[in-house]
């Protein structure tokens, strides 16, 4: 009889834990963003024009590349190890590609109160830091970042230009397949999708999973 009621209580007391646990499963799926957001831009939309404040004080916008056929959209911020991973990478495409019309713009979203190391100021020294060489804009509203429905960093938004000065997205994911940046083989996703644009073609993949840290959202 002991080992029964003993039996009994112990998958009681198992029921209880699960039914907890999916319970507390559910609210955490409630309360996060989807991995991919499909409230925010999907290939082919045209995203509209932002203002936001560089790292040297003026505000940085789209129409300010006049002789651009694209943009390199970067969500970022400078307390995610794996943008630290990748810090260098950026410049890398900057730097290449700029010189053929697509410049890197980088847009951090992130709550600075929760994380003061994302805070304005930080942006400015880490921007010295590494030398970077495109905009380093903050999105305080985290307005943007939810128009583009990103949801890591980083996480790349790949704008294309078109005739009527529109911006088109061609790709969203992650920059390569080499989160580590040990690999010889890597997938340059982004470049690969800067190439088949200045083909006349359309990338191949357009989307990738972006490998990263969530946004750090603010309490609505």
């Amino acid at each position: 009889m002991k080992i029964l009621t003993s039996t009994v209580v112990f998958i009681a007391i198992v029921a209880l834990a699960q039914i907890f646990y999916n319970q507390q499963d559910i609210n955490a799926k409630s309360n996060s963003k989807p991995e991919n957001n499909n409230e925010g831009y999907q290939i082919g939309d045209y995203a509209t024009d932002f203002k936001l404040k560089n790292v040297d004080g003026k505000l940085v916008s789209l129409t300010d590349f006049k002789e651009a056929k694209g943009v390199i959209v970067i969500f970022s911020c400078n307390h995610c190890p794996y943008v630290k991973l990748y810090e260098d990478r950026m410049v890398e495409l900057d730097k290449k590609f700029k010189k053929i019309g697509y410049p890197v713009i980088a847009i951090n979203p992130n709550d600075t109160e929760k994380y003061p190391d994302d805070s304005f100021e930080n942006m400015q020294k880490r921007a010295k830091e590494k030398g970077f060489s495109f905009p380093y804009v903050i999105d305080e509203t985290q307005d943007v970042a939810k128009r583009y429905g990103a949801v890591r960093t980083p996480q790349v938004y790949l704008l294309q230009k078109e005739s009527n000065d529109k911006y088109r997205v061609a790709y969203i994911g992650a920059i390569d397949d080499d989160t580590e940046g040990k690999k010889k083989d890597k997938i340059r996703y982004v470049e690969n999708a800067i190439s088949a644009l200045e083909k006349g073609e359309k990338p191949n993949p357009d989307f990738t999973k972006a490998v990263g840290c969530t946004i750090k959202w603010k309490k609505s």
